[in-house]
């Protein structure tokens, strides 16, 4: 099967640039598309300085649906949004008072990856944080999904008026140059070294970096399984197993739960996997409102997932009766849960009065 393979490499234009993200980029795109995949084929998607964080979620959206191997090989910045202090990666327009709004939300990124097959998916990473985000992931381990093998490094701040460069990927690019490409773990251990000589050729500070090793689930993972159910077509198969697994969190821990809600989210996706969007919509519907609930505030990264994968699906909905149903309790939802995308309100409510219409 084909491989897919996305090539990021992003940072900020003047003052706030803390690394040459882009300047990896044409080491990486010498190595031949088999080589970076590790497959026999491979379909490469290039971002280079990307200015939009919905540009930038179309292209990793369309590479996570690919039914073959991923592999994401990340170069950039990690700055703190002001508002909510979570992780995102800086794109050429980002600047410290617009995080939120111009950089590339780091959980978008697990969200879109969180329900591919087990082993299917490597992510290889070299970023940079800024002085207060470095601090925040001393005490907050950067969070890539449950399912991902992650290999590479976070680097603290560059000494004041410098910008580093992408030391780990370049080492990786160099490697797989030379045409072969040694499993994930063992092209992690060589770039590092291979980063760490250079860095002392150079003169440089070396070993103070957060080193990424995550080889991804363990087997027997129930994940697993559901995923090799979804690819085989059982998709009545893959439900009832995440359903017995929520009852289960549901009767352990309470419906509202962090566990409970997971296998929700995980039948939300199944249901979308199956092409039942209804079903797929309510589901996630239930979650924003379980979410909210709880006390979890609007803007959080997981109501705002919940409330936009129900806007989607409700856009897949193609029977008028369960459209406005539907379309009713995502209007008043997005009344609460505005999100990022400017007029995501609106756009329910015009979709409505159409429903309307046509009732």
């Amino acid at each position: 099967m084909p491989g897919t393979v996305l090539l990021l490499a992003a940072s900020p234009v003047g003052r706030g640039c803390l690394v040459d993200a882009a300047s990896v980029l044409p080491v990486l795109a010498a190595v031949p598309p088999a080589v970076l995949s590790g497959t026999d084929t491979a379909n490469v998607v290039e971002l280079a300085d990307p200015l939009e964080p919905q540009a930038v979620l179309t292209r990793l959206r369309a590479a996570a649906a690919a039914p073959g191997p991923l592999t994401v090989y990340v170069a950039g910045q990690l700055q703190l949004d002001r508002r909510q202090r979570l992780p995102h990666l800086a794109l050429a327009r980002t600047t410290p008072a617009t995080v939120r709004y111009t950089a590339l939300p780091w959980h978008w990124i697990r969200e879109e990856l969180r329900l591919r097959p087990s082993d299917a998916t490597t992510l290889l990473l070299d970023l940079h944080a800024d002085q207060e985000t470095w601090q925040w992931l001393r005490a907050s381990p950067l969070d890539c999904g449950r399912n991902n093998a992650v290999y590479g490094r976070i680097a603290p701040p560059p000494a004041r008026r410098t910008v580093a460069a992408p030391s780990y990927m370049r080492a990786v690019a160099t490697i797989l140059r030379s045409g072969h490409r040694p499993p994930p773990d063992q092209l992690h251990q060589q770039a590092l070294t291979r980063a760490a000589a250079d860095a002392a050729g150079s003169g440089a500070a070396a070993g103070a970096d957060l080193v990424l090793t995550a080889p991804g689930p363990e087997a027997g993972d129930p994940h697993a399984v559901i995923a090799a159910a979804v690819q085989s077509g059982r998709h009545a198969d893959a439900d009832a197993l995440a359903a017995r697994h929520e009852r289960a969190a549901a009767h352990a821990h309470g419906p509202a739960s962090e566990d409970a809600l997971h296998w929700t989210e995980v039948r939300a996706d199944l249901a979308m996997f199956a092409g039942d969007p209804v079903r797929s919509c309510r589901a996630w519907l239930t979650v924003a409102e379980a979410r909210l609930g709880a006390g979890q505030p609007p803007q959080a990264p997981a109501v705002e997932a919940a409330v936009d994968r129900a806007h989607h699906q409700w856009g897949q909905v193609r029977d008028a009766g369960p459209a406005r149903e539907l379309g009713g309790a995502l209007a008043a939802l997005r009344g609460r849960v505005p999100g990022r995308r400017e007029g995501a309100l609106d756009h329910v409510r015009r979709e409505l009065s159409r429903l309307q219409v046509q009732g």
